[in-house]
């Protein structure tokens, strides 16, 4: 099984994490296409190699108030430590929640407004979905500390360019790995005050503590006077990280270290791991919750389930119950990381009828996996494939990507059905004649 494990032994931020990710290899001309694909201007991207304590890394930087179209800077200059380019607005990654006050020239944005851009760009659907979680985890977050509500939560909490580029970059980056589970050290911050755009804040500062609040994430605080955690690189490791503690036994394929921009007067990066741990299922912590309702229209459970799936369960289910005084009924199931529990159970108290919530931690067997993409007659399309055992194809599930399959049939108006078995036979004849290495 695939694994990716962030060792954040000095803080994270985007800007280190997108740079980590980077390390480890990942094309830097698709990981550019991609994030071409957002249709947003006013900044370019320079990603560089540097040598810093003595180990090679590197530099991710988005430079504000440029047009990016054509001004990707990629080049591999072995700089020294000393004299780094200014960082996008956050020092070692002072991202939106700590713009200095002063908002670069750039439209003010809310959570709906990039939501809305990242809708209707080019990006995947899986880019898509995790940059989402990730933008409301921040904006639940400022609109908590600023007695906000979630629309009034506009720039430098949510919308900056530098942090929409920094959360869209990590999310392709995590796509373009295809790893099978994402891993994290415990967080280490430092302590004191840091000035940002609402004044003088503690460190960790307060976006960050409310995301750290009921998370059962492991906080460390080390003695060094500023902050290592930014809001961003906050949200980026709660939404990803399956779980926090140790690294897995793996075999280790590949190591990245992402470079923050603060001299801390230790090691300031972020480093990630990619290994496999020779197994074909792994366990993993996760929580159950459900509850039975009788007194909440149908549009309104199913509302509520389209929301949850939003802020990141893993599933959502509803079962049709008996109840008493012979009432119909639903059983309404989330199955969510081990954690989060609490955020879930709130949303539906919100939305609808329940006035209880039940919850069971239980571990699951997750078995390895990978997300490909095949040509068929009918187009390109993604496929997730599980490994099952065998070490053969005919021991491998297949499970072609709903979105791309019905994009595909409906671009000819062919039947959906047709589309999804000419994907799946596809996939088989590779898999059975070695185009696919599992």
């Amino acid at each position: 099984m695939r694994i990716l494990y962030l060792d954040c032994f000095s803080g994270i931020s985007g800007d280190m994490s997108v740079a980590a990710l980077l390390d480890l290899g990942i094309d830097e001309g698709k990981f550019l296409t991609e994030l071409d694909k957002l249709k947003i201007g006013g900044y370019r991207v320079e990603i560089k190699k540097k040598l810093k304590c003595g180990i090679m890394g590197t530099d991710f930087n988005v430079i504000l108030g440029h047009d990016h179209e054509n001004e990707h800077d990629h080049s591999h200059d072995h700089d020294q430590e000393h004299g780094h380019d200014h960082d996008h607005g956050h020092d070692h990654g002072h991202d939106h929640g700590h713009d200095h006050g002063h908002d670069h020239g750039h439209e003010h944005r809310n959570l709906l407004d990039i939501e809305k851009l990242i809708n209707v760009s080019a990006l995947s659907p899986s880019v898509k979905s995790l940059s989402k979680k990730i933008f409301r985890e921040v904006a639940v977050a400022e609109a908590s500390v600023h007695g906000k509500t979630l629309e009034e939560v506009h720039f430098h909490e949510v919308g900056a360019v530098d942090s929409i580029v920094d959360i869209v970059g990590a999310a392709i980056c995590i796509d373009l790995l295809s790893v099978d589970a994402i891993y994290a050290s415990a967080l280490h911050d430092g302590q004191g005050t840091i000035t940002c755009a609402h004044g003088v804040m503690p460190v960790p500062v307060p976006a960050v503590m409310a995301m750290l609040k009921n998370s059962k994430i492991p906080l460390i605080i080390e003695d060094v006077q500023t902050e290592l955690i930014t809001p961003t690189g906050m949200a980026i490791i709660k939404i990803i990280a399956h779980s926090f503690g140790k690294m897995p036994n793996m075999e280790i394929e590949a190591i990245g270290y992402g470079f923050g921009k603060r001299e801390t007067g230790k090691f300031n990066a972020l480093r990630a791991v990619v290994g496999d741990t020779g197994t074909r299922a792994l366990k993993d912590k996760i929580v159950v919750l459900e509850t039975n309702i009788d007194n909440t229209t149908p549009e309104i459970v199913g509302y509520t389930v389209e929301k949850l799936f939003e802020r990141g369960a893993l599933d959502v289910y509803q079962i049709p119950i008996q109840m008493k005084k012979n009432r119909a009924g639903t059983l309404l199931g989330v199955i969510c990381k081990d954690g989060h529990e609490e955020e879930f159970a709130k949303i539906i108290f919100e939305e609808t009828g329940s006035i209880g919530v039940r919850t069971y931690a239980c571990e699951r067997f997750i078995l390895d996996r990978k997300n490909i993409e095949v040509e068929t007659d009918f187009g390109l399309a993604s496929v997730k494939i599980s490994e099952c055992g065998t070490g053969t194809s005919f021991g491998t599930k297949i499970a072609p990507e709903f979105e791309d399959c019905k994009k595909l049939a409906q671009s000819l108006n062919i039947p959906l059905k047709n589309v999804y078995d000419a994907v799946a036979y596809k996939t088989r004849v590779d898999l059975a004649n070695g185009d696919i290495k599992f």
